[in-house]
């Protein structure tokens, strides 16, 4: 989509500070990071939310989040995984995308 923030960021558009990049999943630090790690984790083809993601993209955002959660090292203290869906879900780009958090203890309640 021309419009959208996070297709102009995997496009080159606009400067992501890139953590991981594959043929399908793009994956870039937070510029309003909510933990010592916190990535954003993108498929590099548009889909609007979680509701439009289907098992092969899944699959790799999944691969991705094993990936980067090794790299940024929080695989074995733990991380948190967050998708907001929709304006009610507190969404704010319209591209889906998984928040991974980690690097200290993380509240309990996220909310």
């Amino acid at each position: 989509m021309s419009d959208c923030l996070f297709c102009k960021i995997i496009a080159g558009e606009i400067p992501g500070n890139t953590v991981f990049e594959n043929d399908k999943v793009y994956a870039f630090r937070d510029i309003n990071p909510q933990a010592p790690v916190h990535v954003l984790v993108v498929p590099k083809k548009h889909m609007d939310n979680i509701l439009q993601c289907d098992a092969e993209t899944a699959a790799a955002l999944t691969d991705a989040v094993q990936q980067i959660a090794a790299s940024e090292g929080v695989a074995e203290s733990g991380f948190r995984l967050v998708s907001n869906c929709g304006r009610d879900g507190a969404q704010s780009v319209n591209h889906l995308h998984i928040h991974l958090m980690g690097g200290k203890q993380l509240p309990e309640r996220m909310g």
